[in-house]
């Protein structure tokens, strides 16, 4: 059975777990853990553990079928006007665990037992991180730093430059035991500067990846979102490439309906990675993936064999 790690977070991720659960492959999903908006931002800011949100979806989105009701429960979010409101079930459940045992996960490891997880979900670190960018506003007034996931990915202007804080942060040694004994590992889609990229700006993570000898997939957004306000489609590759130092990757899947129309510029841009487009229409909306369609997509580049002899790294 063909190994396969998924790296993102939030709904993106999501996205590729629903697509990745539904072929046959032994799956893991490496989340990204610098969530600081909302339930995560305000449990993190009182207890030191991972942020939850992000981790709480990727297990969702993986749960067994015949476990709905508790992947509902867990997805159940308070209202009202207390000091519960905001907050999931799923994310005071991940924090009861994540307090309970040392490894997150462990935690993590028991959390998918409840729901059954059809994959094995992983922090990209066991140390909460931050995300620093260098963000020009619209007016070019001069370059100004904002700390914390939600802030960069709502700040006004053109993110320059991202950074992971503490910066001598390492991943966890079962992610990268992971990241090397995959297949195949899949990027994307989902928030590019605080979702995708982040788990290249982890040194040994980004060393791991390219020291694999797995094909790598990136599957590119369906529209802007404010952190890549401006940025085109061949713009979210060639900013891959730059923190991508080593790597290598296989294919570019767009399910944008304007690359069926101008493939040229993405395509292009595609190249200097190495990989190839795949052009095909993936959406369910405007910005939201069609889940059946994008595991159609996946399982035939998953069928592909490798080249006798090529090097995957």
């Amino acid at each position: 059975m063909l190994k396969v790690v998924a790296f993102g977070g939030g709904r993106g991720l999501s996205a590729s777990l629903r697509a990745l659960t539904r072929l046959d492959v032994d799956l893991t999903a490496v989340v990204t853990v610098a969530d600081d908006g909302g339930s995560s931002g305000t449990i993190r800011a009182s207890r030191p553990i991972l942020p939850p949100g992000d981790l709480r979806k990727a297990l969702v989105a993986t749960a067994d079928p015949d476990r709905a009701e508790a992947a509902a429960l867990f997805a159940h979010r308070f209202d009202g006007d207390d000091f519960l409101t905001g907050h999931p079930v799923g994310n005071l459940v991940l924090t009861s665990l994540l307090e309970r045992h040392p490894n997150p996960v462990d935690a993590l490891a028991e959390a998918a037992r409840l729901l059954g997880s059809r994959a094995r979900i992983l922090p990209m670190s066991s140390t909460p991180l931050d995300i620093e960018a260098d963000i020009v506003p619209c007016d070019a007034s001069g370059t100004r730093t904002i700390v914390g996931q939600h802030d960069v990915a709502v700040a006004d202007g053109r993110v320059e430059r991202v950074r992971l804080l503490p910066a001598g942060a390492t991943a966890s040694p079962e992610t990268l035991d992971a990241v090397a004994e995959a297949d195949w590992h899949v990027f994307g889609p989902g928030s590019w500067y605080t979702s995708v990229i982040p788990h290249l700006l982890l040194p040994d993570l980004r060393e791991a990846v390219a020291a694999s000898r797995a094909r790598r997939i990136v599957v590119l957004n369906l529209s802007e979102e404010k952190e890549t306000d401006g940025l085109t489609l061949a713009g979210h590759v060639d900013t891959l490439r730059r923190y991508a130092e080593g790597v290598r990757f296989h294919y570019v899947v767009s399910g944008d309906t304007r690359t069926l129309d101008d493939p040229e510029s993405l395509n292009s841009a595609a190249q200097s990675l190495e990989a190839r487009l795949v052009a095909a229409d993936l959406a369910a909306d405007g910005v939201t993936h069609d889940v059946a369609a994008l595991a159609a997509v996946l399982e035939r580049l998953l069928a592909r064999e490798r080249v006798p002899g090529e090097d995957g790294g």
